[in-house]
C-alpha cells in the first residue's frame, strides 16, 4: 500500500536552507496533488505550499517567495525548497499526496 517516507529535515540558522523530499510508494507522484503542510506545537496544521498536477502552484503568504514546491518524476519524488528561514519557520513537515495520503514528517529547527 502507499507509504510515504519523507526526509531533509534538520537545523539551520536564520537565513539558511533546507530542501525536503517526500518519496511515495504505492502510488506515482505525477498522478496526484500534492501539499506541504506543517505543524508548530499548540498551533494547527497549516498548509505551505501545494502543486497540482499541471505543476501550476499556490503557497501560504508567511513562505511566498521563500519556499518552492515541485515535483522529480524521474526519481517518483515531491520537493520542497526552503529558504531564507526564519525562527518561524520551525516546525513538523509533512507531505500530503493526492489529499488521501501523508507522510511522518520531517522536523525543521531554525535558530
Amino acid at each position: 500500500q502507499v507509504q510515504l517516507v519523507e526526509s531533509g529535515g534538520g537545523s539551520v540558522q536564520t537565513g539558511g536552507s533546507l530542501r525536503l523530499s517526500c518519496a511515495p510508494s504505492g502510488l506515482s507522484v505525477s498522478d496526484f496533488s500534492m501539499a506541504w503542510f506543517r505543524q508548530s506545537p499548540g498551533k494547527e496544521r497549516e498548509a505551505v505550499a501545494a502543486i497540482r498536477r499541471d505543476d501550476l502552484t499556490a503557497y501560504t503568504d508567511s513562505v511566498r517567495g521563500r519556499f518552492t514546491i515541485s515535483r522529480d518524476n524521474s526519481r517518483n519524488t515531491v520537493i520542497l525548497e526552503l529558504t531564507s528561514l526564519t525562527i518561524e519557520d520551525t516546525a513538523m513537515y509533512y507531505c500530503l499526496v493526492g489529499f488521501d495520503y501523508w507522510g511522518q514528517g520531517t522536523q525543521v529547527t531554525v535558530s
